[in-house]
């Protein structure tokens, strides 16, 4: 029986599972709300919350620190620049996971995860 797990499988390799939450992660803070699955909205929901956590120190070693984890450039800078400091007053608990619906084609349970903005 396994214990201490440290996070989701995914049913993915070690490199597919890295590449899916980069992507997600780069979605999430571009669009700031995605529709995805709930396994998956639960584990990008981690990864995505120490991301903001770097990025609240906005100096260049956080920013080349998001640069080798966020896919696009431009999405670093709108994090380090609008999303963390409108999220600096919070002590964690940056996402929201709501349950929306399941998906016919696989009865997949599917969840909405957003960033917890100001006005949310």
């Amino acid at each position: 029986m396994p214990h201490s797990i440290a996070y989701k499988r995914l049913s993915r390799t070690d490199g597919h599972r890295k590449a899916l939450l980069r992507n997600l992660a780069t979605s999430l803070f571009k669009h700031e709300k995605i529709e995805t699955t709930s396994a998956k909205a639960k584990e990008i929901s981690r990864v995505a919350e120490r991301l903001i956590t770097t990025a609240m120190s906005g100096d260049l070693a956080a920013r080349r620190q998001l640069a080798e984890f966020i896919t696009e450039p431009a999405v670093v800078k709108k994090l380090v620049e609008q999303i963390a400091p409108a999220l600096k007053g919070r002590t964690g608990g940056y996402t929201r996971i709501t349950k929306t619906r399941v998906r016919p084609g696989d009865a997949a349970e599917l969840s909405l995860i957003e960033l917890m903005t100001p006005s949310s």
